[in-house]
């Protein structure tokens, strides 16, 4: 019988007696040996392939339901920032009713969300297992990470380059990780400095090497389009952990490395 109380009739021989037995492990008398039913049948998970299952099936449901959720807080919280985008135009004088004003608050809304979505990813989630044991002493280096972010003082864009260096001890990191963990961090409302310290000890959390340094350069709009409106001003900021900064050479090393 299988899950849903069906008759299997997969082993079924009518032409079988007592004493036939068969290659597959078939016995008139007993039925089908334990060799020859499948493993998910003889555990009792009636799901077949793994994930299936019951367990798997309630993994499934609880995953969904949890996808829905989300999808209903996001609808909720494009709706509140359209009506708050749609009076800030309305305050600065702009007619809502004009074609081309008409979709910008919900635009504007889920640019936003994207823009912030660091708030809602967990370190663990985007690492995914990628710490793989490895005996390497050598100073990796991943430089010219793009970043966006958006300054928290005036709620305009901030972006440039990255630049990551570690000493591993015993343990290295995918590659493609190191950009994630950029990404998680700059993708909140942030300020250069606590975003360069925050991609730093990340890593010395997840890999526990013997040292890290991080070096942002950055063009920051709020100096751009506003204020002392410098084009050409570029913001450089670094944190060293560990043995980048308690050794000169170390540092001076990584510092080369990462130079255009």
């Amino acid at each position: 019988m299988d899950c849903n109380g069906s008759v299997d009739h997969r082993f079924r021989f009518s032409s079988h007696t007592e004493n036939d037995s068969l290659d597959n492990g078939y016995n008139a008398t007993t039925g089908p040996s334990e060799a020859a039913v499948p493993k998910s049948r003889l555990s009792g998970d009636c799901g077949g392939p793994a994930g299936t299952g019951v367990n798997g099936r309630a993994s499934v449901v609880a995953k969904e339901a949890a996808v829905n959720k989300n999808e209903k807080d996001d609808k909720d919280k494009v709706k509140e920032l359209a009506d708050t985008y749609a009076h800030m135009l309305n305050v600065v004088g702009e007619d809502l009713e004009r074609p081309g004003l008409l979709k910008t608050p919900e635009r504007a809304a889920k640019a936003m969300l994207f823009f912030t979505k660091g708030y809602h990813e967990k370190l663990e989630d985007v690492l995914n297992d990628a710490i793989f044991e490895e005996h390497h002493d050598g100073m990796v280096v991943v430089r010219d990470i793009e970043m966006f972010s958006m300054c928290e003082h005036h709620l305009v864009p901030f972006y440039g380059k990255v630049s990551v260096g570690y000493l591993p001890r015993n343990k290295i990191i995918g590659l493609s990780k190191v950009a994630r963990i950029v990404e998680i961090f700059s993708r909140r409302l942030q300020v250069q400095e606590r975003l360069t310290k925050q991609i730093a000890t990340a890593l010395m959390d997840v890999l526990q090497p013997t040292g890290v340094a991080v070096v942002i350069d950055a063009t920051h709009l709020c100096m751009v389009m506003r204020g002392v409106q410098q084009t050409q001003s570029r913001t450089t900021t670094s944190t060293m952990l560990g043995e980048f900064r308690k050794d000169p050479k170390t540092r001076e090393e990584f510092l080369r490395l990462i130079k255009p």
